[in-house]
């Protein structure tokens, strides 16, 4: 019995360690590094840290777990964290030392659960141990996704003003970028020192695009070249481009309204009124005083 307490005190313990640390992760304050290369490697708004007591305590099997995962998983986690921003200094081995330690957590403490018939919890906390360390990629990803997408707009709005003062885009973009903090900003930095080192401005802003799972950059991306090619005033198009955005979000955001009138309804259909209901009834019966015995004859 102590040994069940135990282990299930280990399953709690990493449980509330994982939540700690995704919270931390979200609300974590990022800059970009200021070495290029480190900046290309691991992306623009990750921290020099190198690392918590997770990745330190299971780097040492992160090689096994990356020999187990193939060229091809590894390949699309690489590409995950990248869209994620390489959150916290996520890289592909840390991913692999935090998969090991969620994977011996989870094994662990799904096996003491099935030792006590406890199906449920079981199938629960290995699921942690099998998913976490992406759940953590995946909110990460989204955040970051979200703050580019609210930025934006109004970027676009301030580059094009500084643009029709007569800055080149160029110098325009780095005048703006200063000012601005966060995500976009520190995408932008990197696409400015690719250009620093030679790229061309069409090439940065490709690999931007690559970088970023928000159709919104693809969009800016796309129209900011297609406005080179013909000839269109970079102004005009920054412009254009942030307008549309708007439209877009605003489409996207009355959508979302509409499903969830009927999500809404499905819950209290299924469940605010059946339990409306037994409420009612248990009520009036407790209130009514019936003997049941007597009134099937069984008194």
């Amino acid at each position: 019995m102590n040994l069940i307490g135990a282990g299930l005190a280990l399953v709690v313990a990493a449980c509330a360690v994982g939540v700690v640390y995704a919270v931390a992760l979200l609300r974590a304050d990022v800059k970009l590094p200021d070495d290029l290369a480190l900046a290309l490697e691991v992306g623009r708004t990750r921290t020099t840290r190198t690392g918590n007591a997770i990745d330190r305590l299971g780097i040492r099997w992160a090689p096994m777990v990356l020999r187990m995962m193939g060229p091809a998983r590894i390949s699309r986690i690489r590409a995950r964290i990248d869209h994620a921003g390489h959150p916290y200094g996520l890289t592909v081995e840390r991913y692999a030392a935090r998969r090991a330690v969620y994977g011996a957590v989870g094994g662990l403490g799904g096996l003491v659960l099935l030792t006590r018939g406890s199906w449920l919890l079981a199938l629960l906390v290995l699921a942690y141990g099998w998913w976490w360390a992406d759940v953590i990629i995946w909110l990460a990803l989204r955040r970051r996704r979200d703050d580019i997408e609210r930025t934006l707009p109004d970027f676009l709005d301030v580059l094009a003003v500084v643009v029709s003062a007569g800055l080149g885009f160029r110098q325009a973009l780095e005048r703006v970028n200063a000012v601005y903090k966060g995500p976009w900003s520190d995408e932008v930095r990197v696409a400015l020192r690719q250009m620093d080192v030679g790229v061309s401005r069409r090439d940065a802003f490709d690999q931007l695009r690559k970088r970023n799972n928000s159709e919104q950059v693809a969009q800016f991306v796309s129209a900011l070249q297609q406005g080179e090619e013909l000839g269109a005033p970079i102004a005009r198009t920054l412009l254009q481009i942030a307008q549309d955005m708007r439209r877009a979000e605003a489409q996207n955001a009355r959508r979302r309204a509409a499903r969830a009138v009927p999500r809404a309804t499905g819950v209290i259909t299924t469940l605010l009124v059946p339990a409306t209901m037994i409420l009612l009834i248990s009520g009036t019966i407790l209130g009514s005083q019936t003997n049941f015995g007597d009134l099937f004859g069984n008194g």
